[in-house]
């Protein structure tokens, strides 16, 4: 008798005990629905503090915990700027930081020189007129863990479906909520420098790769079979991709593969303000087409390709 009753004893705090982590589990989210949409950005023009990241975006926990241990009242943010999925884990960049002002107030010159003394940069973000938009609840911990692997696909289903040019993607950890947001339009002013530098350096490698087998191609072809220049420009092509994720997205299937590389490609064809329904009146009021707002499926960038389909997430 005493045996059952101590079997009882465990099951019922097993059953417990999972009861619990379910709780938690759904308290941090884990059922919340991800409602995704377009219209206003839910944050105004920001300056902020950040230190720049190449390699595993899960390596950036250490970003977070630095710059929330200088100033735990500010709020954090990061921007990443390639698809882990598609680009190469140690090539992935981001921006990990603070929030240090919003709107017209300018952040102190005290909290300036304080984020600089270890070693993090300034740098400022507009807001922009139209937005992808989303939301996920920020209560706990495990809320961190499960935001980007319930809003992220959620992101790209409604990028992809619509053929929007939305990039690159901001998480912003505010209150009780994370907010995620894609720029659709100023996304240039989104690129902290050493983003754009990195583009710029894979870029003339890839050229440098295409001029050294063009000099070379035509005694390398004199002396291979017909098998081998069949092979030969596939071959190039990995290579070249394979040194710059930014150029590697040229060459996917013809079909539409946006949402599935670097977020700061996309392809010409992207979807304009006109025929996009915009679902979401955020806090800055209701969403209006600005006439000097750049035409969706075009950068800021004067080096940015121009081929006609390229991927992005």
């Amino acid at each position: 008798m005493s045996d059952l009753l101590l079997l009882g004893l465990i099951g019922g705090l097993t059953l417990l005990l999972l009861l619990t982590l379910l709780a938690f589990a759904g308290y941090s989210g884990l059922l919340a629905g991800v409602a995704v949409s377009a219209g206003s950005p839910p944050i105004l023009n920001i300056t902020v503090a950040y230190k720049f990241h190449m390699g595993p975006y899960g390596e950036t926990g250490r970003l977070f915990t630095e710059s929330c241990s200088i100033s735990p009242k500010l709020r954090s943010i990061a921007v990443y700027y390639d698809n882990p999925h598609m680009v190469p884990p140690d090539k992935c960049r981001c921006a990990v930081g603070s929030i240090l002002s919003e709107g017209e107030e300018s952040p102190s010159p005290e909290l300036i020189d304080l984020y600089q003394k270890f070693g993090f940069k300034v740098f400022s973000f507009p807001a922009p007129s139209h937005v992808v938009t989303a939301t996920f609840p920020y209560t706990t911990i495990l809320s961190i863990w499960l935001a980007p692997r319930r809003v992220h696909p959620a992101l790209d289903t409604y990028i992809k479906e619509r053929k929007l040019c939305a990039h690159p993607r901001l998480e912003i950890y505010q209150q009780d909520q994370i907010h995620f947001m894609c720029p659709l339009a100023r996304q240039g002013d989104f690129y902290v420098p050493e983003v754009k530098e990195t583009e710029q350096k894979w870029r003339g490698l890839a050229e440098a790769i295409d001029a050294q087998v063009d000099g070379t191609g035509a005694d390398t072809m004199s002396d291979t079979s017909s098998v081998s220049l069949e092979v030969s420009p596939g071959s190039r092509e990995t290579s070249v991709a394979t040194l710059s994720p930014g150029a590697s997205s040229r060459g996917w299937d013809d079909g539409d593969t946006r949402s599935e590389h670097s977020y700061s490609e996309s392809g010409a064809s992207g979807s304009s303000f006109e025929e996009l329904d915009l679902e979401g009146e955020g806090p800055l009021g209701e969403p209006q087409l600005d006439p000097e707002t750049e035409p969706l499926g075009t950068t800021k960038w004067p080096w940015q390709a121009s081929t006609p389909e390229k991927g992005k997430e």
